[in-house]
């Protein structure tokens, strides 16, 4: 993906020199869609950096003023999904939450996906326990489509068991985000 630049932001591939900051967050992720992400050690946040900068969906949520990197997104890539359509997801180091920057990132990728990339419908799928998620998602104009009971299991009881998640799924289409596109633009 190209470089993407928002008023306090800049979202660009994954380069060297980004792990101690992915580090940061993902040591211990909070959202549980994440947990299978645990970093371990520095060493193990170096390989994902790798991993991630060959990915073209896979872009850093830098600050413009440091160049530190405060999360993650991914959507899109090279290869359009079936019918022009994609999975999108974000992910804030809760350092930085409350601030704005996951609604700005999120919007500029959006537009990105839907006006450069020609998608048709992008689509999330949030846990019914992760509340910021769900309220990003209704700022960025997508619908709520339905609720899967007991969907998907990140963590397991002390028995072993898996513990299963609700997951809700949001989308918008290409057309609604064009109508609706001043309304969710960030402010100053």
């Amino acid at each position: 993906m190209q470089t993407i630049e928002t008023e306090r932001l800049i979202l660009r591939p994954f380069q060297k020199g980004d792990a101690e900051d992915l580090f940061a967050y993902l040591h211990a992720p909070t959202a549980s869609c994440f947990f299978s992400l645990k970093l371990a050690d520095l060493a193990a946040a170096e390989a994902e950096v790798k991993k991630r900068a060959l990915d073209e969906s896979s872009v850093a949520i830098c600050l413009k003023l440091t160049g530190q990197v405060i999360g993650d997104l991914f959507g899109g890539g090279g290869e359009h999904e079936e019918d022009e359509t994609a999975a999108v997801g974000w992910n804030l180091n809760p350092q930085f939450g409350g601030q704005g920057y996951a609604f700005e990132a999120a919007s500029a990728l959006f537009d990105t996906l839907f006006r450069a990339q020609g998608f048709r419908r992008l689509y999330a799928y949030v846990e019914d326990t992760n509340e910021p998620s769900q309220r990003l998602c209704e700022k960025l104009g997508m619908r709520r489509e339905g609720l899967f009971l007991e969907f998907v299991s990140f963590t397991r009881d002390e028995a072993g068991q898996p513990i299963y998640e609700n997951t809700i799924q949001y989308a918008i289409l290409r057309r609604e985000w064009e109508a609706g596109e001043g309304a969710r633009r960030p402010q100053p």
